[in-house]
């Protein structure tokens, strides 16, 4: 289902006095009313965002899809007849960059792909820290509250989850990533322009994200709906398998460091019944939740990017490890 007001800002408006208030606007109900937003005009160099899109195509068909038809058939996930809930059909592998990079020991990677990548994560480490000042902005906290409530002794944590969706014979039986909140900070994706699946839950509907050539879709994360006391919400998404067509989705994390410890800013919080919706808890050592206003539990407490959701084993984890 498209809805044709998804929110799509131009990060270049923030630059014209005229505009500026109107587009802050915008990203705070997004920030409230969807959870997800798209930016255009972001400043990354939409010839740096081409070159990470044919080399990860090219990666994918050289070290990633003999692999995954491989798993796909060791599985019989081509003639299954019933709803499968414990895989996702994905293919992935996992960047990190801060607070240390690993992007020299990931195996298969070109070397120019590498450089490419370290570009980029350069140029979307930019982006987050600039779009956490804006939502501080909106927010009426201090420049920097975000990142530096994200900063452990190392740090924030920062990584990309690069995937691709293949063509599924069953999408009616497989998703391609099951709905799920993200557990972190601010997520940044660049997705396929000509593939669609993403789509997150609004007032009780599955939502479209639609793809946009050279768009950066972003994600509130569990850890800001924290901070934020519930102002700005981490909602939850899928991606939808489709039978035609290779989806590429490149996702980085923004997450709090490991030891970093997260609880809702003080000036968020207005009345004294609201300082135990998200208990100040110590550094983490297990998984912590909260229960919002749904009823639901949801994850309070950083989860680095490249461990695997509670009960979940999925495609990529067995092509990641091959």
């Amino acid at each position: 289902m498209a809805m044709a007001c998804f929110p799509i800002i131009s990060l270049e408006k923030l630059n014209n006095t005229q505009e500026r208030a109107s587009t802050m606007a915008l990203i705070n109900d997004a920030c409230q009313n969807w959870g997800f937003f798209e930016v255009v005009d972001h400043g990354i160099p939409v010839e740096l965002l081409d070159t990470v899109e044919k080399l990860t195509k090219e990666h994918y068909k050289k070290s990633m899809e003999e692999r995954f038809k491989e798993m796909v058939a060791s599985r019989g996930l081509d003639g299954v007849q019933d709803e499968v809930n414990d895989l996702d059909w994905e293919s992935t592998f996992f960047l990190r960059h801060l607070p240390s990079s690993n992007i020299s020991q990931v195996p298969d990677l070109e070397d120019d792909y590498r450089r490419v990548m370290k570009e980029f994560a350069t140029e979307l480490e930019k982006l987050a820290e600039k779009l956490l000042d804006l939502l501080c902005e909106n927010l009426g906290l201090e420049e920097g509250y975000l990142k530096n409530a994200f900063c452990g002794s190392q740090g924030p944590n920062f990584g990309t989850k690069v995937s691709s969706y293949p063509p599924c014979p069953n999408p009616d039986l497989i998703k391609g990533l099951r709905a799920h909140t993200d557990a972190g900070g601010i997520i940044l994706l660049f997705q396929d322009d000509r593939v669609s699946g993403l789509q997150l839950l609004k007032d009780g509907l599955w939502v479209d994200v639609p793809p946009m050539r050279h768009s950066i879709v972003i994600n509130i994360g569990d850890q800001i709906e924290v901070i934020t006391n519930g102002r700005y919400k981490s909602v939850m998404h899928r991606v939808i398998a489709q039978t035609d067509g290779n989806r590429m989705s490149i996702a980085s994390f923004y997450n709090p460091g490991n030891d970093a410890v997260i609880y809702p800013a003080a000036a968020l919080v207005e009345k004294e019944e609201e300082k135990g919706k998200y208990p100040h808890k110590d550094p983490f050592s297990a998984l912590q939740s909260f229960t919002s206003k749904d009823g639901t539990k949801r994850a309070y407490q950083v989860l680095s990017h490249e461990k695997p959701r509670k009960k979940t084993t999925d495609a990529s984890a067995k092509i990641a490890k091959q």
